[in-house]
């Protein structure tokens, strides 16, 4: 693998492996891949000093999450974790400027925000988004933390946001009981509401929901990004109990081979 320094890799050398990168020039490439996504594809207004990156304050203090193509040479998927430590130095959550986060915060145990996750459009389709959370999930234990959080966007479809439809479509399970409600700093308009459910359930949420993480309320709109975000905490005991079986028999190879921990 070419143009990685002083990296701690999460899997052993595949096409596709996961790890944490410390190089600026790996952060910028993973840079560069989120403002293509974020900017080009959903034509966000990025609040970036530099043109072709996205980039913001949160990058400073977090873990930079790759998934890097052997073959390719190139990060083709891509997540930012934030510890409650790190997000103690940076003075917040990201997602606090978008939720009232005051009863989760509130919850015992360890906290690690993701977001900025995005996938290469040439490589959707699964097997990087898998290669992602394998990689999270492994990170999350390894750290200890007991819960993750984060938002899950959501693009309009024609007529706008369906926010009912896709509430319609989360099973009661993964709703968050109302000790561990969150409010959103900005609804979504109800201008912009719509009942036809034309753009559905994007691959994030989905894998979201398969794992057991729970929606804590109404979304947020974040007119620079021309989304709704939902807010999702996922306990991590409820992941190990109900959805790892795969995940973990990947991560407890690794372990057991003493492939290298990134802590």
């Amino acid at each position: 693998m070419k143009n990685i320094d002083a990296t701690v890799r999460i899997k052993p050398a595949r096409r596709l492996e996961c790890f944490i990168a410390h190089s600026e020039e790996l952060i910028r490439q993973a840079q560069v891949l989120r403002y293509r996504v974020f900017a080009g594809e959903m034509g966000a207004k990025l609040k970036t000093g530099a043109e072709g990156l996205d980039y913001d304050e949160v990058d400073d203090y977090c873990e930079h999450l790759v998934v890097f193509d052997n073959v390719t040479d190139k990060i083709v998927g891509y997540t930012r974790m934030l510890n409650q430590y790190q997000a103690q130095r940076l003075g917040r959550f990201y997602s606090e400027s978008e939720f009232e986060l005051d009863r989760v915060l509130t919850l015992p145990g360890r906290f690690l925000e993701i977001g900025r996750t995005c996938v290469d459009p040439d490589y959707r389709g699964g097997a990087v988004l898998t290669t992602l959370w394998t990689g999270l999930v492994q990170y999350a234990l390894e750290g200890g933390f007991n819960y993750l959080l984060g938002c899950a966007s959501i693009t309009p479809g024609p007529s706008g946001f369906a926010v009912d439809a896709v509430y319609r479509g989360i099973d009661a399970k993964n709703k968050a009981p109302a000790s561990m409600q969150v409010r959103p700093c900005v609804p979504v308009p109800e201008a912009l509401r719509c009942q036809r459910d034309e753009s559905g359930i994007p691959p994030l949420l989905k894998a979201y929901l398969r794992f057991g993480a729970l929606v804590c309320g109404e979304p947020c709109w974040d007119a620079d990004f021309n989304c709704m975000d939902l807010f999702m905490l996922l306990p991590l005991d409820q992941l190990q109990a109900r959805y790892s079986k795969h995940y973990m028999r990947d991560y407890q190879g690794l372990h057991d081979d003493r492939c290298a921990a990134v802590l």
